[in-house]
């Protein structure tokens, strides 16, 4: 079923996806693209769940579409990793339209995986711009963004 849905070599039409990978505080952050938006529904779970605009994607709010959701490691550290990602969005004009212009939406959720790695590092919003500038066609694999 993984192989049909991400396969080798790109993913669903209208999505792509990007990482960012820290291997000396072995975090990173995963971004999924759709940059003309598409539809996003979310179930939060958990005792401590990190998440960002999540509330966004009930269906009687105002937003009808997501341009971008991202998977972060370094538990709510790592969510200013979506400033990153909202500013690549924003750099290219795409997000929800407002009469000040457009406003790019980017749920979040984090990964908790503090203490591993050699250095205290959470992804910031560097992590998250690198990560969105890093979708391309080919789907890296293995232990890389928010997977480290």
């Amino acid at each position: 079923m993984a192989e049909a849905l991400w396969g080798s070599s790109a993913l669903l039409a209208g999505l792509r996806l990007g990482h960012f990978t820290d291997l000396e505080a072995l975090t990173g952050c995963t971004v999924v693209l759709a940059e003309e938006g598409a539809v996003g529904a979310v179930d939060v779970r958990g005792a401590a769940p990190g998440t960002r605009e999540t509330d966004l994607l009930s269906p009687e709010n105002t937003v009808e579409k997501v341009q971008a959701i991202l998977l972060t490691g370094g538990s709510a550290f790592g969510l200013a990793a979506a400033e990153g990602v909202m500013r690549y969005l924003a750099e290219r004009k795409r997000g929800f339209p407002t009469p000040g212009g457009v406003v790019p939406i980017v749920p979040a959720a984090v990964l908790y995986d503090l203490g591993r790695g050699k250095v205290h590092r959470p992804p910031g919003a560097e992590a998250g711009y690198q990560a969105a500038l890093a979708v391309g066609e080919e789907v890296e694999e293995g232990s890389v963004g928010a997977g480290t």
